[in-house]
C-alpha cells in the first residue's frame, strides 16, 4: 500500500501563502489554528529560502510516542490522525514534533488549551458522522479520492502530496534536470552535464513522465 507523504521543492516556493489559505478555506479551522504555514529563511538577503510547512505524517511519529492518552492512530497508508475525544490538551506532542505541527486554540497549560488541532492530509478523522467529522478534522478530500488542496492549490507545484514513492520521484527528476547526476546524491554542481545526459538520466529516475505536475526544472 502507498504510503502518503508531503515534500516542499524550496527552489519553487514562492512564499504565496496559497498553501496557507487552501488550507483555511478547505478545513474551516477555528481563530488561531494554522494547520500549515509558510517559514522563510533568511528574508530579504540573496540566499532567500521558503518552505511550506505542516504535519509531516513521520513513519514512527514522536507525537504517537509521547501522548498520555494514545489519541494519536496511524491509517493504513501512513497518515496520522488523531481522535480528539481522547485529547487531554497536555502539549506534549507540541514539544515532541519537530515541526511545530500540533497547534492548540488556547495558550493556556494542560487541559485549559483545549483540544489539539493538527494538518490531517484532509484525511477527516475518526467520526463516522460526516457533518460531525467536518465540524471537528475539516475535509476529508482522501475518501474522495482527492489530494490535500493545499498541494493541489500550488501555483507553482512546489508543494508535493501523494504516494511517498511517486513525490520522490518527482522531485528526483527535477534536481537531475537542475544539473545533479545522481538524483542529488552527489556533489556534482549544475553545469557539469549537458542538457542531453541530464534529460537521458531524468527519464531514468521518473517513473511516470507523463504526470502533468512533473516539471523540469
Amino acid at each position: 500500500m502507498a504510503r502518503m507523504k508531503f515534500l516542499c521543492d524550496s527552489e519553487r516556493c514562492i512564499e504565496c501563502n496559497g498553501c496557507v489559505t487552501a488550507c483555511k478555506n478547505a478545513n474551516e479551522t477555528e481563530w488561531g489554528i494554522q494547520r500549515r504555514r509558510v517559514v522563510t529563511i533568511d528574508d530579504g538577503e540573496p540566499n532567500e529560502t521558503s518552505i511550506s510547512v505542516a504535519c509531516m505524517h513521520c513513519t514512527d511519529a514522536p507525537c504517537m510516542a509521547v501522548c498520555p492518552t494514545d489519541c494519536f492512530y496511524q491509517t493504513d497508508d501512513g497518515i496520522v490522525l488523531h481522535d480528539k475525544d481522547l485529547c487531554i490538551g497536555c502539549g506534549y506532542c507540541l514539544f515532541a514534533c519537530p515541526f511545530g505541527a500540533p497547534q492548540f486554540p488556547q495558550e493556556e497549560a494542560f487541559g485549559e488549551r483545549g483540544k489539539m488541532d493538527k494538518c490531517t492530509f484532509c484525511a477527516g478523522g475518526p467520526e463516522e458522522d460526516p457533518v460531525r467529522q467536518k465540524e471537528l478534522y475539516g475535509a476529508n478530500r482522501i475518501a474522495e479520492g482527492k489530494l490535500p488542496l493545499c498541494a493541489e492549490m500550488c501555483s507553482t507545484k512546489a508543494l508535493l502530496a501523494g504516494d511517498a514513492q511517486v513525490v520522490s520521484d518527482i522531485f528526483r527528476e527535477r534536481v537531475v534536470y537542475r544539473g545533479h547526476k545522481d538524483g542529488a546524491w552527489s556533489a556534482v554542481t549544475p553545469g557539469e552535464m549537458s542538457e542531453e545526459e541530464m534529460a537521458v538520466r531524468a527519464e531514468a529516475f521518473a517513473t511516470d513522465a507523463s504526470s502533468p505536475v512533473i516539471a523540469k526544472a
